[in-house]
């Protein structure tokens, strides 16, 4: 089968590889119908992932077709079409039984990291029963491979974590895939003010079409000034840091308000200073998490319902064979305009 390998820091390459066996009683092997990337294997390639070694298989999102099920999976047989997590769940660990999907003993953010990954015709998917999802009939699969990760991690990392409620105010420091998918759902809880801020006027405009009340671009490095002036000098109830830089998340530290929480999105892949000297009195709250897909069942349902439209997110479409323009294409997202890139295998 085609698969596109980590190969290093900056490197990356198409290869052959066998299709992956069951390992596991509880194993499926799907067929990837379509996939995408995501900004964490830029992350990865960066050499911001430590625990993602060269040779490894990338990517951990996408829906495929089963092809082959262990003799401990119960829910799915072979040809079943499914939504494939990009948290794999035993369910039954002492993370699992908390909902921290992301922290289960055995699987979490394995795919395309510690195991090989969905950026291939075939992936193997471990804990299959609780890891995979039915498609629902007539909804659109593009717009499934979105549930994959990027709405989850948007809605339970910035949305949920955030604390975003009706009549407040939230700024969104990243008008990336990610932050877009954090301002989408964080509707879901009217909140009065959404300020979006981003480098690329284009992705702002993108934000406000979106529902943003109002963008701000920080090239010129007053974007806290700007916050500041809309809010009423009050800052905001939610900062959602959705880049994974340092002066992302310390433009967040500046935003928040008295009382006011802020979410960490992003993946980071170096310090970043705490501003103990003028927070220690702020009664913030600063929150990290690892998406945990619990809230993967509500979205299914809000899509089905046609309360939320992630296809707006998808700008670009490759078959599998040109998944290396797909990611010079994504990498390269100022110039390209690139959000989510849709890659058919």
């Amino acid at each position: 089968m085609k698969a596109l390998v980590y190969q290093g820091p900056g490197k990356k390459s198409l290869e052959q590889r066998p299709i992956p066996e069951l390992a596991s009683p509880s194993d499926a092997i799907v067929k990837i119908i379509k996939t995408t990337i995501c900004g964490t294997d830029l992350h990865i390639l960066k050499g911001d992932v430590p625990s993602c070694a060269p040779g490894r298989i990338l990517g951990h999102e996408g829906i495929g077709e089963v092809i082959k099920v262990g003799s401990a999976v119960t829910e799915f047989k072979t040809g079943d079409r499914v939504l494939i997590s990009c948290i794999s769940s035993c369910g039954k660990c002492v993370y699992c039984r908390k909902l921290m999907y992301s922290h289960c003993t055995t699987g979490g953010w394995i795919l395309g990291n510690t195991i090989d990954g969905t950026q291939a015709e075939y992936v193997r998917i471990p804990h299959a029963d609780s890891s995979l999802y039915p498609l629902p009939e007539g909804v659109d699969e593009e717009a499934l491979v979105m549930l994959s990760d990027i709405l989850p991690t948007g809605f339970e990392c910035g949305v949920l974590n955030g604390k975003v409620q009706p009549g407040g105010t939230v700024a969104i420091v990243g008008a990336g895939p990610i932050g877009l998918a954090a301002l989408l759902t964080a509707q879901f809880y009217s909140p009065a003010e959404v300020i979006v801020i981003d480098l690329d006027d284009k992705r702002l405009e993108i934000a406000r079409r979106f529902g943003a009340t109002a963008i701000v671009n920080s090239a010129d490095g007053n974007a806290a000034q700007a916050v500041m002036k809309l809010t009423g000098e009050r800052g905001v109830d939610t900062a959602i840091e959705a880049v994974g830089l340092p002066a992302t998340f310390e433009l967040c530290e500046k935003l928040v308000g008295p009382g006011g929480t802020i979410a960490n999105v992003g993946v980071h892949g170096t310090k970043v200073d705490l501003h103990l000297e003028n927070l220690w009195d702020r009664n913030i709250t600063i929150t990290t998490r690892l998406v945990d897909t619990v809230s993967t069942p509500m979205l299914l349902h809000t899509l089905c319902s046609h309360k939320l439209d992630p296809t707006q997110l998808i700008t670009h479409r490759f078959k599998f064979d040109q998944i290396l323009d797909a990611y010079e294409t994504f990498g390269h997202a100022a110039d390209t305009g690139a959000l989510k890139v849709i890659i058919e295998a």
